[in-house]
């Protein structure tokens, strides 16, 4: 290999292994670690290319280099490619990292001509002395349910067992001489509420267990044995597992809006029965509340559990109500065969019409998902159909894209990496986060030779 050539291949291989320590998230001076490891293998694999090895520049102050430059040249391809943007929507939120700055995440979701969804980080901020509001879930846990008391007790027990060395042995070798089933419990410190519905169900099943662990390290929880603690307990819990289940149902990238809607939707109609079914005294859908009921039968309060659900529900038809506000253009989207015509935005109805008449569209629709369908739209023939469906298809339906974010944030700037600069943090999440972009590593090769 020509000298050239070598060069070319030292600096595209340290643009590589940078690339994969972003990903990885892991520290900048990684790159060091990894070629000492590389030259060890290279020295007994194939020892005459140790010089070209050694060429390969990992350093510190490389890798922070090429990150930034990988992170560049994907700002710069997602600013070309919304230019063929059709219609986009973004979604915004918030988090703070281990030193306590707010960091702003915005996503942007676009449609192209062709209907292709694209999902990418438009950009993201330092918010230093401010922040944004606080996610749905988030804001339904303290304006609704009043239940933050329990969770503080709940998470404060876990904490001490977990947090401690001794104390988590000690409480793996309690249960096991006590033959409990469930060898520990979930660790849970600050993430997101709904993240806790595995907690609370876990420690719930081990309270008993919890209590005498606790009770032999001279930390009596007097709530344990408190009924009407335990009666609010057992409704946290099956409103959190309730709740969980339709949060995960909610993730997922590029998903449809309408889907999701439709999903909230099942949503509201199951809170209306819990509620009818509840002031019948009839639990069926709510198993620790149930136990609950058959051991404190005079504490459990049913018509509190009614209350709850309630207050739930108005705080979803409240938070919800853009969704209702879009649900005749939904319909359009989701059921264009059987929509009623006459009332339907003018623009649309001269198209409709064609579409509800097209005995071979009508076929494909009962075969095709959703968003494959309108891409077998004829362009010219059927372009504010396309357009009423890039638009619906451009909407983001939840935060999910910003969750992982910042699952990702807290991963680099973690209490070993608080100094790492809102520059590099920005530039190693911009790579870790990107979805469909791809670093073009060989023009950017070709800069750097």
């Amino acid at each position: 290999m020509k000298s050239t050539a070598k060069n070319e291949a030292a600096v595209k291989a340290s643009f590589i292994v940078a690339e994969e320590i972003a990903h990885a998230s892991k520290s900048f001076s990684e790159g060091a670690f990894l070629k000492q490891c590389m030259l060890k293998v290279c020295e007994q694999v194939c020892p005459d290319q140790l010089q070209t090895f050694k060429n390969v520049s990992l350093s510190r102050n490389t890798i922070v280099d090429r990150v930034k430059e990988l992170a560049e040249n994907l700002t710069t391809q997602l600013a070309e490619e919304t230019r063929s943007y059709t219609a986009f929507s973004l979604a915004v939120d918030e988090s703070t990292d281990n030193t306590d700055t707010a960091q702003l995440s915005i996503f942007i979701r676009g449609v192209k001509s062709d209907l292709s969804i694209t999902e990418e980080l438009l950009d993201v901020a330092a918010m230093h002395g401010t922040t944004t509001g606080q996610n749905i879930f988030d804001a339904v846990e303290k304006s609704v349910l009043g239940m933050e008391d329990i969770v503080t007790t709940v998470m404060k027990t876990v904490n001490f067992i977990r947090a401690r060395g001794l104390n988590h042995r000690q409480f793996q070798q309690f249960f096991l001489e006590m033959g409990s089933e469930h060898g520990d419990v979930l660790y849970h410190t600050e993430v997101r509420w709904l993240s806790r519905s595995k907690v609370l169900k876990r420690f719930f099943e081990l309270r008993k267990d919890i209590a005498l662990f606790m009770q032999s390290k001279g930390k009596l929880m007097s709530e344990l044995s408190d009924p009407k603690w335990m009666c609010d307990f057992a409704v946290l819990c099956d409103i959190t597992d309730h709740l969980a289940q339709l949060n995960q149902k909610l993730q997922g990238r590029k998903q449809v809006i309408t889907q999701m809607s439709d999903t909230i939707t099942a949503f509201q109609r199951k809170l209306d029965l819990w509620m009818w079914q509840v002031k019948q005294d009839n639990l069926v859908h709510f198993p620790v509340c149930q136990s609950m009921s058959a051991s404190f039968p005079e504490t459990f309060s049913c018509a509190q559990l009614a209350t709850k659900l309630s207050w739930l529900k108005t705080e979803f038809d409240r938070r919800f109500s853009d969704f209702r506000a879009q649900q005749s253009g939904f319909d359009i989207f989701a059921n264009p065969f059987t929509t009623d015509v006459c009332t339907a935005p003018q623009h649309l109805q001269m198209e409709l019409i064609e579409l509800q008449s097209d005995s071979g569209l009508r076929a494909k629709f009962q075969d095709a998902t959703i968003q494959d369908f309108y891409r077998l739209l004829p362009p010219g023939l059927m372009p504010q159909l396309r357009l009423h469906a890039a638009r619906v298809l451009s909407m983001f339906g939840s935060t999910y894209l910003c969750e992982q974010f910042f699952s990702i944030m807290n991963l680099n700037k973690n209490k070993h990496r608080s100094r790492l600069t809102d520059d590099n943090l920005h530039a190693v999440l911009r790579i870790a986060s990107a979805q469909d972009l791809k670093p073009d590593i060989d023009t950017l090769n070709m800069i750097n030779r």
